[in-house]
């Protein structure tokens, strides 16, 4: 549930940790953020949500390179971290036309600046697919459904 917003960001709480979302940019649902660079083309990285469930990223490897033409929801590569292993999803179709070289080297980029230096990668957006992108309300809304999801995930985890 949220609990704070401001003129830049909305915050969100998961237990006692508190995840902030900047405003300026657009959501996917599998927890990616988008930001349009220009014309058509997008910068995604992984939101304080999904950095806070994965915790301690330390290994990101990619299946696609810049130039290949991608399908929503396509896997494209792989993350590992503390707390998780995760495959990576597109989060539009288009044209893979970044990847931030900056996180191969350094993937504890992800956990210190998710929205600036973590960002992954960066995708052409094919006609339309970016309607597909959440606003900041729409996704605090799905955060809600999502963290519910998340709790018994966890509270299952710990009880094994």
């Amino acid at each position: 549930m949220s609990d704070t917003r401001s003129t830049e960001f909305f915050s969100f709480a998961m237990g006692e940790f508190e995840a902030t979302f900047p405003l300026d940019r657009q959501y996917a649902k599998n927890h990616m953020w988008a930001q349009l660079q220009s014309g058509t083309t997008w910068r995604f990285g992984l939101s304080a949500y999904a950095v806070r469930l994965l915790q301690d990223v330390y290994f990101l490897d990619w299946e696609v390179d810049p130039g290949s033409t991608v399908a929503l929801r396509q896997m494209i590569g792989a993350i590992e971290s503390k707390k998780a292993e995760s495959d990576l999803y597109t989060p539009i179709a288009g044209t893979l036309t970044a990847i931030n070289d900056a996180v191969l080297s350094d993937p504890a980029l992800i956990n210190a600046a998710p929205y600036e230096l973590g960002w992954l990668i960066e995708i052409d957006a094919a006609e339309g697919a970016d309607e597909v992108l959440l606003s900041p309300q729409q996704y605090e809304t799905h955060l809600d459904e999502a963290w519910v999801v998340a709790q018994r995930t966890i509270k299952g985890q710990a009880n094994l």
